[in-house]
């Protein structure tokens, strides 16, 4: 699995612009290719999401997908600080990890 990972600064209340990506980017992802997983949380003032996939190829076109209904719905609200991609090794939420082939 392979997980997205992206840092917006933001101004306005972090409580409803999650609200708006819930309401957005969340029906945007489930209907992708692999989706398994999101979060976003709030930190020093940025707004961290989190997106898990089967694959980095997924995870990258949901990465495009998702810009595009930012761009025409929040871009005045938040600015991209940082987009980066990986492959999850281990996580408590998804079935991965360590033990080769177990997902244990």
């Amino acid at each position: 699995m392979h997980s997205r990972i992206v840092r917006y600064e933001y101004s306005g209340d972090a409580q409803e612009l999650t609200q708006r990506a819930e309401d957005g980017v969340l029906p945007i992802l489930e209907a992708q290719p692999g989706f398994r997983a999101y979060s976003l949380f709030e930190s020093e003032g940025e707004i961290i999401s989190l997106s898990t996939f089967d694959t980095r190829e997924q995870a990258e076109a949901a990465n495009a997908a998702i810009a595009d209904w930012v761009a025409e719905n929040m871009q005045d609200d938040i600015k991209l600080v940082e987009a980066r991609f990986g492959e999850v090794l281990f996580s408590t939420l998804l079935p991965v990890g360590t033990k080769a082939g177990t997902g244990a």
